[in-house]
């Protein structure tokens, strides 16, 4: 009987190993759903454990076998429920059960101790929570040492007389030890060590009766594997499995890839707006030189020193010589003024209303007459991007060109730009000081 709980013992502990090692694939996160310096409301504290082992006089420091060198090796039993307090420690109270038994060598005298319970209250540290090298181990190293009563009944034997011990209830202290596997989120096989030391009569001796007193203590060890399982809800990780180490780092990778996206669509959105950029600057070259921008220019390529109208084609120039005096007067610049004025563009585009076609016909017909050079700068206000209005601003002055040029005014003599919102005269804080920065300025010279 006692090889056949032995081997049991060896194949339980032996299955339970076998498992871990293929659950180990299995070990999900201990980290989801928690925060650095989270409460304790985000974990599960409690658990209970149960287990099964082997129970015997010996332990593998060979204290206190008072010749007990003949060993049996029988099932012992145990279950305990845990409060974790912290990721590193916690208290648990404990239940221990079965049978002690051991004899001489030469067989003139053995014992054995029934153990129907005991209760006791321990402190568990496990060593691989707060490890910022190993901050999601699999593995946990564990120690506890407590104190609780244990129940006893021993009976020695002595050739063919046997004498049974009262039942007794005394202190004993249990100190634990081994490691826990995480074998799934919130379940832990447990493999552990634990020696208790017990009274001295625990074996059925009487110290004080011997021959040569001895005032150590009895101590027999349990061998034991089993299960530790986390109670509540199953979608928080269990306290005793998590490291702060490793939420932290968690929550710092979390943040990182969050803002390397942002910066990533930050990217993608300046690659855009360059590649606008570059397009609107390809519309507003002139690659012929002939004053009308690519955009507007219905004949490209056109040779140098050709005069073109506004749509960038060559015109006939009668062979004529006129000799106008460059005199600006208050009438010439009245004319401009009243051109600036009536000036109006179909909203948020370079079309000029028709409206404004009487004034600037008076414009072409003072270039036309008396030759003089325009410099058109065309304003926006702060409405909108500043890619937008430093287009619209272009296309509106060189608008107002090709309509001049398409009226015989000479094309190599005006000027066109835009600037956008960047040289305000007025607030553009209110309506009325955006329309009056929403402009065409005409300087004739």
């Amino acid at each position: 009987m006692k090889i056949n709980l032995k081997k049991t013992g060896l194949l339980v502990a032996a299955g339970l190993l076998t498992s871990a090692s293929f659950a180990q694939n299995a070990k999900v996160g201990s980290i989801e759903g928690t925060t650095p310096l989270g409460s304790s409301t985000e974990y599960r504290t409690w658990s209970i454990g149960i287990g099964a082992g082997v129970l015997n006089q010996t332990n593998i420091f060979g204290f206190n076998r008072k010749d007990y060198n003949d060993l049996d090796h029988n099932l012992g039993y145990s279950a305990y429920i845990k409060k974790q307090i912290s990721p590193s420690f916690g208290f648990k109270a404990s239940y221990l059960g079965g049978k002690v038994g051991g004899a001489y060598k030469d067989g003139s005298q053995s014992f054995e101790t029934k153990t129907p319970w005991s209760a006791a209250l321990s402190g568990e540290w496990t060593m691989a929570n707060s490890n910022w090298r190993f901050f999601n181990s699999f593995i946990k190293p564990y120690a506890s040492l407590g104190l609780g009563v244990l129940n006893s009944e021993a009976t020695v034997t002595m050739g063919s007389a046997s004498t049974t011990s009262d039942s007794q209830s005394k202190l004993f202290v249990p100190a634990d030890f081994g490691f826990k596997f995480a074998i799934a989120k919130g379940i832990n096989l447990d493999l552990g060590y634990q020696l208790n030391w017990a009274n001295q009569k625990f074996d059925g001796s009487n110290p004080a009766a011997s021959p040569q007193p001895t005032y150590k203590n009895d101590l027999f060890s349990y061998a034991h594997a089993g299960l530790e399982i986390a109670l509540g809800d199953g979608s928080k990780p269990a306290l005793n499995n998590s490291n702060p180490v490793a939420t932290l780092v968690h929550d710092y990778t979390a943040k990182y890839d969050e803002l390397k996206a942002q910066r990533d669509a930050l990217d993608a959105a300046n690659k855009a707006l360059q590649s606008k950029v570059e397009s609107l600057n390809a519309d507003l070259q002139d690659d012929d030189g002939d004053g009308v921008a690519n955009k507007f220019d219905k004949c490209p390529n056109t040779p140098s020193g050709v005069q073109v109208d506004g749509a960038g084609c060559p015109i006939l120039v009668k062979n004529e010589t006129k000799i106008v005096e460059k005199v600006i007067t208050e009438t010439d610049r009245r004319t401009v003024d009243e051109a600036i004025k009536n000036l109006e563009f179909e909203t948020g585009k370079s079309v000029i209303r028709a409206n404004s076609y009487n004034s600037l016909n008076k414009v072409a017909a003072l270039l036309v007459e008396k030759d003089f050079s325009l410099k058109l700068a065309g304003h926006t206000d702060n409405t909108g991007s500043l890619e937008l209005n430093l287009r619209l601003s272009k296309e509106r002055a060189e608008a107002v060109k090709a309509y001049l040029v398409s009226k015989g005014a000479n094309p190599s003599r005006i000027e066109a730009t835009g600037y956008g919102p960047n040289q305000p005269i007025a607030s553009n804080k209110t309506a009325e000081g955006r329309q009056q920065n929403r402009r065409v300025e005409f300087t004739i010279y």
